[in-house]
């Protein structure tokens, strides 16, 4: 499972002009190689190069050309949408699941990507934000059940398809200590798991929430407890939230079909599909993402999210027809793609007519691990809002750019930032460190955190060699001013009762607990506050 994320725009090299029948001109990506040490070798692949490989990695085994060819358009669309997400990193795009995975080309999918060659999924002239995954289950899911806060767009429904047929089912019994032990690194607290069943399902029947009794918070998503499950023990244990449980002694019987979150096409209905008789790529994409556009063979001008798709001479840019395909096929192999889906965010890539055009400075640049990855357009907006008033209140300049890095686990969380996990977030040589996201969004404490990290950001210079406590207390005082739901906030003249001296740095930098730290974060914020209140303004405190 990959652990890193994302944000950059695809490097473009562009050939002569180009007008009916003439070559689309070549876009090369930079594709971060995994090494098995950690860390990345930067390869740069022709657009349409990197396309066979990604079929040969993601596609169902035995696909039928139609599949292969709608997967392709998928594939690039995805590509060119999702070509600032290793930003960070200083590349493109990854050649794992949380991006897309690569093997070594075939002839079938060779053939595959220059059949499609240059099309794409457009809307407004711009790719379209597309999902896939290894098999829906029989019924496709909306993009925010899975992602809270992300967008519904009407070419991702939630729909039954009766063209996987619910394969894979599934099934898998996990040891009560194992589960406690997952639910543990995932930031619950609590010595004793004492059950876990399902509260609530929604329309597609996916699990939407379960109940855990022994544990704090005592409950959680259906999508969360795959991901805390996945990261500990493996992602083979919950293959999608389409499940039944059942207690079993002193283990939990999970009993499941699909595999993936269910979001857009699903790989192994696209490729049962293909193999009626006379299915093409068009029906296909027509079943998955009815009413999105497809480019007709020139790639279109990404310059802005108003402009109409290129096309090809006179030629127009076909519309998907939204009627899909009926009836059953035989049942292929799943491929070699690795359990979890890959989730697709906003982007748009470089080029306006045969010039690249520099893109502008991303404002935020997210980093997630591939289970998240439909919430960045959510996690950016939030953030942005969050910069841009804490800016207001503080009186200092927004920062141009603002970097966050949600960790996989706790326990890269602690490695990455030599903090303890219950810190929540940090700070670190300019980038904002986080928690997973399923822990800070259980706890209620997103927005917090984010905010709480931004004001040291953007005013832990100004506290050169003064107290820790002035530092976290600014930070915990200004996080707190626009209260976010489930929080509340004190009112502007409440002095607290003093409740101790203010806490050292070592209190507050190697706290020996959860209840230790929530002391000292209350003493800072009450010393902070004090001096706020006493008529200072935030700059003179010390």
């Amino acid at each position: 499972m990959k652990r890193t994320s994302c944000a950059m725009l695809i490097g473009v090299t562009l050939g002569t002009s180009v007008g009916f029948g003439q070559q689309a001109p070549e876009r090369v990506l930079r594709v971060g190689m995994a090494k098995p040490g950690g860390g990345y070798t930067v390869t740069a692949l022709p657009l349409e190069s990197y396309v066979a490989r990604v079929l040969a990695g993601e596609a169902a085994r035995a696909s039928k050309p139609p599949a292969l060819e709608a997967l392709a358009i998928t594939i690039r669309t995805f590509a060119l949408a999702n070509s600032g997400r290793h930003r960070a990193d200083g590349f493109d795009l990854c050649d794992q699941t949380h991006c897309q995975v690569l093997r070594a080309p075939t002839s079938a999918t060779e053939r595959a990507a220059q059949a499609t060659a240059g099309r794409l999924l457009v809307r407004n002239g711009s790719p379209a934000t597309v999902y896939y995954s290894a098999s829906c289950g029989g019924h496709t899911e909306i993009p925010s059940r899975v992602w809270p806060g992300a967008e519904d767009p009407p070419f991702l429904p939630s729909q039954e398809d009766d063209a996987c047929q619910g394969a894979p089912a599934w099934t898998t019994e996990i040891d009560e200590r194992d589960l406690l032990r997952a639910l543990h690194a995932g930031g619950f607290t609590g010595e004793r798991l004492r059950d876990v069943r399902i509260a609530s399902r929604n329309r597609s029947g996916r699990v939407a929430r379960l109940k855990i009794e022994g544990l704090r918070p005592d409950e959680i998503s259906g999508q969360d407890l795959r991901v805390v499950v996945g990261r500990t023990l493996g992602w083979q244990r919950i293959q999608s939230t389409a499940f039944e449980l059942e207690k079993r002694g002193d283990a939990y019987r999970f009993a499941g079909h699909g595999a993936g979150h269910g979001v857009g096409m699903c790989v192994i209905g696209s490729a049962r599909l293909a193999e009626r008789e006379g299915i093409t790529a068009e029906n296909i994409l027509a079943r998955y993402f009815p009413g999105l556009q497809i480019s007709a063979g020139v790639l279109p001008n990404l310059s802005g999210p108003d402009r109409a798709p290129a096309t090809r001479g006179s030629d127009p840019s076909p519309s998907i027809p939204r009627a899909a395909a009926q009836g059953r096929g035989q049942t292929p192999r799943p491929g070699e793609r690795g359990q979890t889906p890959t989730a697709n965010a906003p982007g748009r890539a470089a080029g306006r007519g045969l010039t690249p055009e520099p893109a502008a400075p991303a404002a935020v640049l997210v980093t997630l691990p591939d289970e998240d990855e439909g919430e960045r357009d959510a996690i950016v907006k939030q953030t942005l809002r969050a910069r841009d008033e804490l800016a207001k209140t503080l009186g200092v300049p927004a920062p141009a750019t603002v970097t966050l890095r949600f960790h996989p686990t706790t326990d890269d969380y602690e490695q990455a930032t030599d903090r303890a996990w219950f810190t929540s977030g940090a700070l670190v040589k300019g980038e904002l460190h986080l928690l997973p996201l399923a822990i800070l969004r259980e706890r209620g404490v997103l927005d917090r955190t984010i905010r709480h990290e931004l004001v040291h950001l953007m005013a832990d210079a100004v506290f050169d060699r003064r107290p820790q406590w002035v530092r976290e207390g600014a930070a915990i005082y200004f996080a707190a001013a626009k209260p976010t739901p489930g929080e509340t906030r004190q009112r502007p003249g409440f002095r607290p009762e003093p409740r101790g001296s203010c806490p050292s740095d070592n209190e507050l930098t190697r706290p020996v607990s959860v209840g230790a730290l929530t002391n000292a974060y209350t003493r800072a914020r009450e010393c902070f506050a004090k001096q706020i209140q006493s008529g200072k303004s935030w700059r003179e405190v010390k």
